[in-house]
């Protein structure tokens, strides 16, 4: 009985440890620093070997503290007090703390500054902003930060254009809020733009920090969470997108919209984008993480996922990441080449300079974008002339465009009956109501409208 009643004991001893994650340290931080926690715990030393805060090898670093009682003040230091975690302006941050509660906790923090180095000055381009600092997530019931950027002649010209949807916000166009440095997107965009490119709108939706892995998976994994991809990419696909199209002047088919992210955000990207092939068919993908739910997500492109003859995707990863970078990444890409994606449309690049990093994806980041979209008709006709369009918006929302006068369609199935008729004009129409969840063709007669596949979800 002794030995069953030590077995038992033991991992209720761990339940009140307090772990601690850092999700993000300012971009002028020093290559390679050594993170302590300095704090009451520990005689508030600020190089104690005991506490160095280690690489999770998902971008965080994490130290758990063992049950204790009563509470921690703390700060953060690389190693000296000279050196020690400042304020968003460089200047004096109070001490954090937490309390024991005889629970498990897992804190995610931010480090703002070093008093050494000071704040960071905001690098974001005059064509960047914050669409809206607190975008409602209903799917999810949560609130987010979303940055906008839009092409050099956006305000002078009536062009419409091809929208990128960028996972990772904060680590896109500003120094000041980035980690490690940021991909300067709008920087690279705009130079391409000044050199004869048409030019793309970036909508940039910043990580939840701590929901970060639960929101780019939509498996579970159960070491390190997940399982809320499905309702970060409805929200994406269902709420953001029909937001983005109906304020701006996008080109709203699934063709000229891409889904771009780096190491998680690959994972969802890529996921996103065969889940909703109405809505996103290009995808950029560097560094996937595809490790976290490989097996769940190889099984979802061989058993769910068909029709991608028309997406388009790029991959990029270092050579020497990890040992599992590289075979991951054929296998998914054999996968999804399996379901349609074409030789042609697939561009795979392994690169042995290449690392899990922000400034080696922002040398990526040109060659992606100018890729994806290198086969796209972008500009309008010379004739002014632009054939009509309809897609999809949400569900049971229709977005119709460029139509000359009110259309009328039939709806049919796909045993080729018609099922309902609808009469649209130019905007946002209702889907008819008894329509059952189901693919089927958007028809007119006397109209030289390609059919179109309308998706119910």
């Amino acid at each position: 009985m002794k030995k069953l009643y030590i077995i038992l004991l033991m991992p209720i001893l761990g339940l009140a440890q307090v772990t601690i994650k850092i999700t993000a340290i300012p971009s002028n931080t020093p290559v390679n620093p050594t993170i302590y926690l300095a704090g009451s715990i520990n005689t508030w030393n600020p190089a104690d070997a005991n506490y160095v805060m280690q690489p999770d090898g998902l971008g965080n670093r994490t130290i758990v503290i063992p049950e204790g009682t009563g509470t921690v003040n703390y700060k953060f230091t690389r190693g000296s007090w000279p050196t020690v975690e400042g304020n968003a302006n460089g200047g004096f941050l109070p001490d954090r703390s937490f309390t024991f509660t005889g629970a498990p906790q897992t804190i995610s923090l931010t480090i703002q500054s070093w008093e050494d180095t000071g704040g960071t000055t905001s690098t974001a381009a005059a064509n960047v902003q914050i669409l809206n600092g607190s975008f409602f997530i209903p799917q999810l019931n949560r609130n987010r930060k979303i940055w906008l950027y839009l092409p050099p002649d956006y305000n002078t010209s009536t062009k419409r254009y091809p929208v990128l949807y960028m996972q990772d916000g904060q680590n896109l166009f500003d120094n000041a809020t980035s980690f490690s440095g940021e991909w300067q997107v709008d920087e690279t965009l705009n130079t391409l733009f000044a050199n004869g490119d048409y030019g793309a709108i970036v909508v940039g939706i910043d990580n939840g920090g701590g929901e970060r892995l639960n929101e780019y998976s939509p498996w579970n994994n159960p070491q390190y969470g997940g399982g809320q991809g499905d309702e970060y990419m409805a929200f994406m696909a269902e709420t953001l997108k029909p937001y983005i199209d109906a304020n701006y002047r996008t080109r709203p088919e699934a063709s000229m919209n891409a889904l771009i992210g780096s190491s998680m955000g690959a994972l969802i990207a890529t996921y996103g984008a065969c889940e909703y092939p109405e809505s996103f068919r290009k995808v950029g993908s560097l560094s996937p993480a595809y490790w976290f739910s490989l097996s769940n997500l190889n099984n979802y492109i061989n058993t769910e996922v068909s029709a991608l003859e028309n997406h388009r995707m790029y991959f990029v990863a270092g050579q020497n990441e990890s040992s599992s970078m590289v075979p991951d990444l054929n296998t998914v890409r054999n996968n999804l080449q399996a379901k349609g994606l074409s030789a042609s449309n697939s561009f795979t690049k392994i690169d042995a300079q290449g690392t899990h990093s922000e400034s080696y994806w922002r040398t990526q980041f040109g060659a992606l974008y100018q890729w994806l979209f290198a086969n796209e008709t972008l500009s309008i006709p010379s004739n002014g002339v632009m054939s009509p369009m309809i897609i999809q918006t949400v569900s049971g929302k229709i977005l119709a465009e460029r139509l000359s006068s009110a259309t009328h369609f039939d709806i049919v199935n796909m045993a080729g009956m018609v099922v309902a008729k609808l009469t649209l004009t130019n905007g946002v129409s209702q889907l008819p109501e008894q329509l059952s969840k189901g693919i089927y063709i958007l028809k007119t007669s006397g109209h030289n409208i390609k059919p179109l596949r309308v998706v119910k979800k």
